[in-house]
């Protein structure tokens, strides 16, 4: 069996959250600041930086939220004016996390959270159904780690990453006279995060973490073909027209750096750069088992398909005013940067350079319980659609907002 590559298209989001496939729904008091990461006030810290661990200032700290992600993505073709909509469910990322401090200088924690992950559907007559009719995914990170508190300014830290997802996949085989379906349950991989986290004084906290790129494998892909019995034979599939594939599907890595700043004792002011490496994604490749329906002469059971995707970075500005002992507001705004061109735009994973504002609250309770709001509205450019190679042209618009709610509890 040959090695099929299925990259992060299979594992990827939604109109996307972030610069590429990237959902940057991992903490709602981060998001509320535009999701920057320089922020060690519990353990929501640990997937952005495990090192900020060991500035969080309780001896456990425990954070969990979720979010709802609504997108909408418009396809037009500009000669038949014919237009489609797709008919997206609300996404639901959800988050976990929890730091203890064993010693003074060491700290350890786990992170659980969902990077990637969405749902899209296009109408079945769609012009592009042949590239993607539904598309269904779910990745899970689970981060054990530690921190070291080298100096009562500096720590440093690091995470193992083990990486799990599925995908279902949908789309048409017009030349077969149906569907196929693409499904695998059991994709898995592993990574590392490492990180440094300064605080030189009480006014300046600086974060700067990178973590590791992640090759899933996806070992037990069936296809499913809905299509004429009469095809079965010829096509090599089984009594039941499935067929079978395997994949390695590469996640990209990623590098931040991050500064928050008291301006006042009440007023801080947060930025971050991240840097993620999208150009490890150049092509799509599918392998299958016997289905002769690839376009590869030496091998016709190989697709490929280029994808041509760029390393993308994103500016992040947030701020944060206490506006009592109890209520802090928030407020943040990125640019949202796209990892293709327009002759390169992906019907499957749809994504725009966007402008996204954000806001939210922060209440403190009683015995170290907090709530976190906060919400997000994305506003895409428009898109000039012209991916020769799918003979795909047009014009796409879309629309997002995200809402979240964080819990946390620091014992002190």
């Amino acid at each position: 069996m040959k090695k099929i590559v299925v990259t992060t298209a299979l594992l990827a989001g939604v109109l996307s959250y972030a610069g590429g496939f990237r959902v940057s729904l991992q903490g709602v008091k981060q998001l509320a600041m535009a999701h920057t990461s320089a922020h060690a006030e519990d353990a929501s810290v640990t997937f952005f930086n495990p090192a900020g661990m060991s500035f969080i200032p309780a001896k456990l700290s425990v954070a969990a939220g979720g979010f709802g992600a609504k997108s909408i993505v418009t396809y037009q073709n500009l000669s038949t004016l014919q237009s489609y909509e797709t008919n997206n469910p609300i996404g639901t990322p959800v988050y976990a996390a929890v730091a203890y401090k064993i010693m003074d200088n060491i700290s350890v924690g786990f992170n659980f959270s969902t990077p990637f992950g969405s749902t899209i559907e296009w109408p079945n007559d769609w012009a592009g159904r042949e590239i993607v009719q539904r598309l269904e995914l779910k990745a899970y990170y689970f981060q054990p780690m530690v921190s070291f508190k080298l100096a009562p300014w500096v720590s440093l830290g690091g995470s193992y990453i083990y990486a799990r997802g599925s995908v279902n996949w949908d789309k048409a085989a017009t030349q077969l006279g149906g569907t196929l379906n693409l499904k695998d349950e059991k994709a898995s991989g592993s990574g590392f995060g490492l990180g440094f986290y300064f605080r030189p004084s009480e006014k300046l906290d600086v974060s700067i973490a990178y973590r590791s790129p992640i090759d899933m494998e996806a070992k037990n892909g069936v296809v499913s073909f809905n299509i004429s019995p009469a095809l079965y034979p010829a096509l090599g599939l089984d009594a039941a027209g499935k067929d079978s594939f395997k994949a390695t599907l590469p996640l990209v890595d990623e590098y931040t750096i991050g500064v928050t700043y008291k301006v006042t004792p009440k007023w801080l002011v947060s930025g971050d750069f991240n840097y993620s490496g999208w150009d490890r994604y150049n092509s799509l490749t599918l392998d299958f088992a016997n289905a002769p329906i690839g376009n590869q002469p030496t091998d016709p059971t190989v697709l490929v398909s280029p994808k041509n995707f760029q390393s993308t970075q994103t500016w992040r500005v947030g701020t944060q005013y206490q506006v009592s002992d109890m209520i802090a507001a928030r407020a943040g705004y990125y640019y949202d940067e796209s990892p293709y061109s327009d002759e390169n735009f992906q019907a499957e994973t749809p994504s725009f350079d966007s402008n996204v504002i954000t806001a939210g609250l922060g209440f403190k309770f009683a015995k170290g319980f907090g709530v976190d709001v906060a919400g997000a509205l994305a506003l895409p450019k428009s898109r000039d659609v012209k991916n020769a190679y799918n003979n795909f042209y047009g014009q796409a618009k879309a629309k997002a907002y995200y809402f979240g709610l964080g819990l946390s509890y620091n014992a002190f």
